[in-house]
């Protein structure tokens, strides 16, 4: 019955729906008698071709009859086109009706989750999920990191080159540590000629990857990083002229690394050399940069742990990270992980334990054994029973006479065990346990070991929905669940895994990687005051007239773009609002990178609100896509170009969808700087989208499109369903036909608060079903 050339397209067709009014396609999906005429007509003129129930036939349409657009598009299809070579056959009501039937039992994503429930799959630790869970390991006997609102660096200036508290005569927050004192005193009281400066403080880390920590001194200097007395760097003795120092290692988000400098001007007989020291570090993906104020806290937490070992990539086919690959590199990085960890345990973990149960009886290495069931205990996600605490501990301990060996031989044991690396393996654990261990994955992507959490657990104070949610309200404010509302994002505007963003310096000098640093930086800091300020309204992400900015991108981006407070490092509020500005729809890191070199790109912008924003599946096109060339029509407009270029009837079909909406941002160019002429004629940024419930939308301009993505209930949907699928590595229809909905009606209701949304995101995924065959909570 389907035209192979419009079944290849998936049905992605243009907008106009003939003989069939908006309101009364959408109230069709619900017409029995509609349905029933659908279906009558279905399996006399369709069924053969296509399958009973949509799957495909061999031999004539193979593939199954499923996709995203609407009844009215559908209906459109069948009646200029259907049956093939007959379509007079099939025309108004009759095609209505079996658009409507098709629509609603197979074709829409709502139907095959309904004919197909998705289920929750089983899976292993995702890498990052690995990474945090031994962290936290490692922070159940390191101690755990409180939340700290200052920031900067603490300084104490000593008079004289030693640490002695009657030399002390300044105390202070520094914003940074970028000081040339030269051959002068660094503070009143303090002699030029000896001194010594003692900082101490935290690295927040916002972003899991490789860094480069640089300490550029002219003088003496120790750094521990990592743990105070975890020595880093060390050049107290200085050796020769070097004064460049650096380290580089793989840090993971949401953790606070502490760290200390020591830093010493000596007396000398000889000419006094200038004294200058900084701290510098090169972030993933960025450039080296004094350590920004923001990234500093002004105190020294308990030690962490960053695991180094490589991990492979996890699968994403699915748009978001799952541990379902089983490969002999996974294994083997597990393993270099299990022995990473185990060695700094038995170096760090273990000394710490002692010094605490030194009271308590150590006869036949009890207090090792001890350690080692609590750790396992953590690492289990539930405690051990006696048949699993002889067995992966009692008996390794026994064969091994040293300490630190029996340490490695344990941990490597437990930490290769399915019970530690598939986290939902935890049917015989308590109702409070399982659901404690999936709202830290969910939310933290690690296990319990809070102290708190872990008392809540003890007197089963997680097993309504009422104390889930108070539990993850505490948790959501944590850095933990910061650093992966923070990488959320990044994955929802597709921006995780961009490549270099590189323009042309002819048509844009100065758009180098100084500037884009700062424009990364300008994002993360416009995404965190929506998400923690009191209302933390989505819809902020698009109707936002401010952002934050720098002078760098003042200067390049002009008046608009001019910080409140000028001339001081960082990034900050911009001074006035702006009839150019959209939120993170218009913000020029974004706009950069859903473009060319050397021009826009209306169809990488398109797809990216079509996909990731409203949540409508498109298909790859069949051929492969070489945009034109700008020189070779140097007439025409971008917009015209794209035009040209997708004009043939077989591209409209995706393109007419496509082009509609990433025309309407053309008033911004390759750089993301607002313009009103291309090729001196006047920008068009008309455009238009069609809604799941079939309502044909306009945009005039940029600032439509972004009232209209904030109001959307198509936006609102896909916002969920890609927070959830985020923040569970699950889709919501696992957890029930009525999820999705409900989860967004909530989020409606609430003023489409972020944090409250994925608060509810955690206590469905955590509640617990209580049946008779759970173990007792007693």
């Amino acid at each position: 019955m389907f035209a192979r050339s419009l079944y290849v397209c998936c049905f992605l067709i243009s907008w106009t729906v003939q003989g069939l009014s908006q309101e009364r396609s959408f109230q069709s999906l619900s017409d029995p008698l509609l349905m029933e005429r659908g279906l009558a007509i279905y399996k006399k003129q369709c069924a053969s071709c296509h399958g009973e129930k949509g799957e495909g036939v061999a031999g004539n349409y193979p593939e199954p009859l499923t996709g995203d657009s609407t009844v009215g598009e559908l209906t459109k299809v069948i009646h200029d086109t259907m049956p093939e070579g007959e379509p007079e056959r099939c025309v108004g009501g009759d095609a209505e009706a079996v658009a409507t039937y098709i629509h609603q039992s197979f074709y829409s994503p709502e139907a095959q989750s309904r004919n197909n429930p998705p289920k929750a799959a089983f899976a292993r630790l995702t890498g990052n999920q690995l990474r945090q869970s031994l962290a936290d390991l490692y922070a159940r006997f390191g101690g755990v990191t409180e939340i700290k609102e200052q920031r900067g660096v603490k300084g104490l200036y000593f008079n004289g080159d030693r640490f002695k508290k009657e030399n002390q005569k300044i105390e202070r927050i520094d914003k940074s540590i970028d000081f040339d004192f030269g051959k002068s005193s660094p503070g009143e009281g303090i002699e030029a000629e000896a001194f010594y400066i003692y900082w101490e403080g935290s690295l927040k880390v916002e972003q899991t990857g490789r860094y480069e920590i640089i300490v550029r001194s002219s003088c003496s200097f120790k750094m521990d990083f990592g743990k105070i007395e975890r020595l880093f760097i060390d050049n107290h003795v200085q050796s020769g002229d070097r004064t460049e120092f650096r380290q580089s290692l793989h840090l993971t988000a949401g953790r606070l690394y502490p760290f200390k400098i020591d830093f010493i001007q000596r007396k000398r007989k000889t000419e006094l050399p200038p004294a200058k020291i900084s701290l510098s570090w090169v972030p993933p993906a960025g450039i080296e940069q004094i350590i920004p104020e923001r990234n500093l806290v002004p105190s020294s937490g308990p030690g962490v742990f960053a695991l180094q070992s490589a991990l492979p990539p996890d699968d994403r086919s699915y748009g978001f990270d799952r541990g379902i690959a089983v490969s002999r590199q996974w294994d083997d990085s597990t393993t270099s992980a299990a022995i990473e960890f185990a060695a700094i345990a038995a170096k760090e973990l273990y000394p710490r334990y002692l010094r605490n149960q030194r009271e308590k009886p150590n006869e036949n290495r009890a207090l090792l054994k001890s350690f080692l069931r609590e750790t396992l205990d953590v690492a289990f996600r539930g405690a051990l029973d006696d048949e699993s605490a002889s067995a992966y501990v009692d008996l390794q301990v026994d064969k091994t006479e040293d300490d630190f060996e029996a340490i490695k031989r344990v941990l490597l044991l437990g930490l290769k065990s399915p019970r530690f690396l598939y986290p939902l393996a935890d049917a015989r654990a308590t109702i409070s346990q399982r659901a404690a261990n999936r709202m830290t994955l969910v939310l933290y992507d690690s296990l319990p070991s809070d102290e708190w959490l872990l008392k809540r657990i003890s007197k089963n104070e997680l097993v309504k929905d009422w104390q889930l949610r108070e539990a993850a309200k505490r948790m959501v404010n944590d850095y933990r669940a910061q650093a992966k509302i923070r990488e959320f994002f990044y994955e929802w505007m597709n921006l995780s895994y961009k490549g270099e963003i590189t323009k042309s310096q002819e048509l844009f000098p100065g758009f180098d990687a100084a500037l884009l640093s700062d424009l990364r930086a300008s994002l993360d800091a416009f995404l965190d005051e929506v998400v923690t300020s009191p209302s933390s309204d989505f819809r902020q992400l698009f109707l936002a007239d401010w952002s934050y900015t720098s002078d760098r991108i003042a200067k390049f981006y002009g008046e608009a773009w001019k910080p409140a407070v000028d001339g001081t490092l960082g990034v900050h509020r911009t001074a006035r609002s702006s009839e150019t500005m959209h939120g993170v729809l218009t913000h020029p890191y974004l706009m950069s990178a859903l473009a060319y070199h050397d021009a826009t790109s209306p169809i990488h912008r398109g797809i990216f609100l079509m996909k990731y924003v409203l949540g409508r599946s498109l298909r790859p096109p069949a051929d492969a896509f070489t945009p034109l060339s700008p020189d070779l029509h140097p007439d025409l407009t971008t917009r015209e170009r794209v035009a040209l270029q997708t004009s043939p009837e077989n591209c409209q079909a995706c393109h007419s969808k496509i082009n509609s909406l990433g025309f309407a941002l053309e008033n911004y160019d390759a750089v993301g700087r607002f313009r009103d002429k291309e090729r001196n004629k006047p920008i068009d940024p008309t455009g238009s989208y069609r809604s799941r419930r079939d309502e044909l939308v306009e945009f005039r301009q940029t600032a439509d499109l972004a009232s209209y993505l904030a109001n959307s209930p198509d936006s609102h949907r896909a916002f969920v369903t890609r927070i959830f699928q985020h923040f569970v590595k699950q889709p919501p229809d696992a957890f029930g036909s009525r999820t999705l909905q409900d989860l967004t009606d909530k989020f409606v209701k609430s003023g489409y608060n972020i944090r409250e949304l994925i608060v509810e995101i955690a206590v469905v995924a955590s509640l617990i079903p209580e049946t008779s065959n759970q173990p007792s909570e007693s």
